[in-house]
């Protein structure tokens, strides 16, 4: 049996009176990428938020990296790497500072070192340390790039991960994206870019008005197939 990174089981979640998840299932395992798709308000952030410990369960059973959650929550966060919309980052401390933050509070070992390669890999290192506020959009989405990546985690959890990167960051995530299929880690990706799903993972799971409707393989379809199986999902 593969080792699931993530185990979820009737989990749900409520804001005030709308269920935004609703009964879902749903495992990753090692070396798997799963694209997580569907319309506006389908719950595919909730649910991301959930497994990054974030926001609780409701309902329902959530296991990430080994730990039952809300319980093991601090122990699995060691293992995760989140990238969400915003870049999370300390405007008035440079790439540099931001990232000495974040080694500090996962205890990066040789961390010098760590931070300065992330560095040069997101292209960067000529601006390292500049104040993060003067650098563009698209530097400071690749800067919260390398600080995902700077714990060495087995799990990334990426919200429309592409948005905002530009050219550069997004081939260095895909190339992260790619390494996953033999060195164990996992990703689940929420994307409303369909298209690019078929480079990037290996299942599509589409969710509609809080539940997953298609959890099924992309192996061996283009672009305009997964395009074409997405829209009958959400007809």
């Amino acid at each position: 049996m593969p080792e699931h990174l993530v185990s979820a089981s009737g989990v749900g979640h409520i804001y005030g009176e709308r269920p935004a998840v609703a009964d879902v299932h749903l495992d990753v395992a090692a070396g798997e990428r799963v694209a997580i798709a569907g319309p506006n308000g389908a719950g595919k952030s909730t649910l991301l938020r959930m497994m990054a410990t974030l926001l609780r369960t409701g309902t329902g059973t959530l296991t990430v990296l080994g730990e039952e959650l809300p319980g093991g929550a601090r122990r699995a966060r060691c293992g995760i790497g989140y990238l969400a919309h915003d870049p999370l980052t300390y405007l008035d401390l440079s790439p540099r500072q931001n990232l000495q933050v974040y080694a500090d509070l996962f205890g990066v070992q040789d961390a010098d070192r760590r931070i300065d390669d992330l560095l040069d890999r997101v292209d960067l290192i000529a601006r390292a340390d500049d104040p993060v506020r003067v650098l563009s959009r698209g530097m400071a989405q690749r800067l919260a790039l390398a600080r995902m990546l700077l714990h060495g985690p087995r799990l990334l959890l990426l919200d429309e991960p592409h948005a905002s990167l530009d050219a550069a960051g997004a081939a260095l995530l895909d190339a992260e994206l790619a390494a996953m299929r033999t060195d164990g880690r996992a990703a689940v990706i929420v994307t409303h870019e369909v298209e690019r799903i078929a480079s990037v993972a290996d299942r599509l799971v589409v969710m509609r008005r809080g539940r997953i409707v298609v959890d099924e393989p992309v192996a061996g379809r283009g672009p305009a197939q997964v395009r074409a199986r997405y829209e009958e999902c959400i007809a």
